[in-house]
């Protein structure tokens, strides 16, 4: 099964989360950039909060594209360690990477949000939502920083993913919710019709409509 593109994707995803509609602790976060324009969709279907949390992936030098792990905001960092071993990779190697990338996170969070602050994710219920998952190093920092903030239940949702990517989450997660988990995998990309790299303003933009949505269902609830 191919999605369209991301706003089709979240679409779909967002039928199958339909049980999380109208809650009132609920809290949708998406990973940037290209869980953003997914995330939109599921928050605007389920009548929920959206927000983000960055997270970067560690490249490998000179494999940029292979995750050798992830930060996120907190001063989170998770590793691959089977590929630290296997590449026999220094810590000055990761360190060089990580302080590149934390660059780039400080940059996201600050043209992302402004002033505005983290959202409280302390008892609530909170889905995380990526446009797809591979190995999973980028979604493993997301959940392990908020796992230290104690939401009520935590929750993984992507339209498409690596099957053993997808089991390997179940046991970390409240829930873990794969639409489409295709054999073999190969990438994300792969599985979308039209797969565009998301701009920071079509982010920005997002998050503008979201909050705009936000006040006005305050306003008339």
């Amino acid at each position: 099964m191919l999605h369209k593109d991301r706003t089709a994707a979240g679409q779909f995803l967002a039928k199958e989360l339909a049980a999380y509609a109208n809650r009132s602790d609920l809290l949708v976060l998406a990973l940037p950039r290209g869980g953003v324009p997914v995330a939109f969709e599921v928050a605007k279907a389920l009548n929920a909060a959206l927000d983000i949390f960055v997270v970067r992936k560690l490249g490998v030098p000179d494999q940029p594209e292979l995750a050798m792990g992830a930060i996120a905001s907190g001063g989170v960092r998770v590793l691959n360690q089977d590929i630290v071993r296997s590449l026999r990779l220094t810590e000055t190697e990761i360190s060089r990477e990580e302080a590149k990338q934390r660059q780039e996170l400080e940059r996201r969070e600050h043209l992302y949000r402004g002033n505005r602050p983290l959202p409280v994710v302390r008892g609530r219920t909170v889905i995380v939502v990526d446009d797809g998952l591979a190995t999973g190093a980028t979604m493993r920092a997301a959940i392990m920083a908020l796992g230290t903030q104690q939401p009520a239940r935590l929750v993984i949702a992507v339209p498409v993913a690596a099957p053993q990517t997808c089991q390997e989450f179940e046991s970390e997660v409240d829930e873990v919710v794969c639409t489409v988990t295709p054999t073999p995998f190969y990438s994300v990309g792969l599985w979308y019709e039209n797969f565009p790299q998301t701009s920071d303003e079509e982010v920005r933009s997002l998050l503008v409509k979201a909050a705009k949505r936000d006040r006005e269902s305050a306003m008339h609830a």
